[in-house]
């Protein structure tokens, strides 16, 4: 059953996306996402126009090309194919990493990107702009991690599987036991870094030049899945070299079609 219901509607002449909450059980969740939504306001997270507590209602920029979830389909139509390049999936990768970032440095602090136990429910809190960036929409699960306290996070109360979550996300305790949240330890943002080689994975896809893209990321992505969590890079060491990559190739690219000339 779907959380939210949200509309297609018209404001001061301009669309926009109507939100209305649906499930009151989870309404502390809403209101988390509200304040996330006020406090965040960047190039990075999607716009907040207006909300009504009293009513569950959030107004947000309405963004035609909807989530990451269709970039494949998207990037499939006419209109849109001459995008479809490396250098433009490497820049969304880029821009995803940015997100990353930003919510790790963010100004309440480290927040986690808890929304994300495999790959299509991590794709869909994100949207596609009609320029061809990314923004969060989703903001209900930013657990903040607190190191000067020794607070850290655990995303939800259910027992999370596969290799898309990090190692330190995973029942430790063997099938031998069953779960109990209680038992189960607390980690930190380094989750985040786990899941970037596989959100840039999809977001490369399979176009001309995005196997060279892969292989010039092949030790950065293999930092960010180490096993023990303090070996992984920072998201500002991954945005980085995903700059110099970018960076470097495009220069390979002019220098190469220079020599063609």
């Amino acid at each position: 059953m779907a959380v939210f219901q949200v509309f297609l509607s018209e404001w001061k002449e301009r669309k926009v996306a109507l939100s209305r909450l649906t499930r009151l059980e989870v309404r502390d969740d809403f209101l988390h996402g509200l304040r996330m939504l006020k406090s965040l306001q960047s190039e990075h997270v999607v716009r907040l126009l207006g909300y009504c507590e009293d009513d569950n209602s959030i107004l947000t920029e309405y963004h035609p090309l909807g989530s990451l979830s269709s970039l494949e389909a998207t990037l499939n139509l006419s209109k849109y194919r001459s995008t479809n390049t490396w250098q433009h999936r490497l820049q969304l990768a880029l821009g995803y990493v940015a997100i990353i970032d930003f919510l790790h440095r963010s100004p309440l602090g480290t927040l986690v990107m808890c929304d994300s136990s495999d790959l299509p429910k991590t794709l869909s809190q994100y949207l596609l702009t009609a320029n061809f960036s990314i923004v969060l929409n989703d903001l209900d699960a930013l657990p903040l991690v607190n190191r000067s306290t020794g607070a850290l996070v655990k995303c939800g109360h259910r027992e999370l599987r596969g290799d898309f979550v990090a190692p330190e996300q995973l029942w430790p305790y063997g099938e031998d036991v069953p779960f109990h949240d209680d038992l189960m330890p607390a980690y930190d943002e380094k989750i985040d870094i786990w899941k970037i080689p596989d959100v840039s994975s999809f977001l490369l896809g399979h176009v001309e030049g995005s196997d060279m893209v892969r292989f010039h990321l092949f030790d950065i992505h293999k930092a960010c899945k180490s096993q023990m969590p303090a070996e992984r890079p920072t998201a500002q060491d991954v945005l980085d070299t995903y700059q110099k990559v970018l960076n470097l190739l495009r220069d390979t690219v002019t220098s190469q079609t220079r020599e063609m000339l």
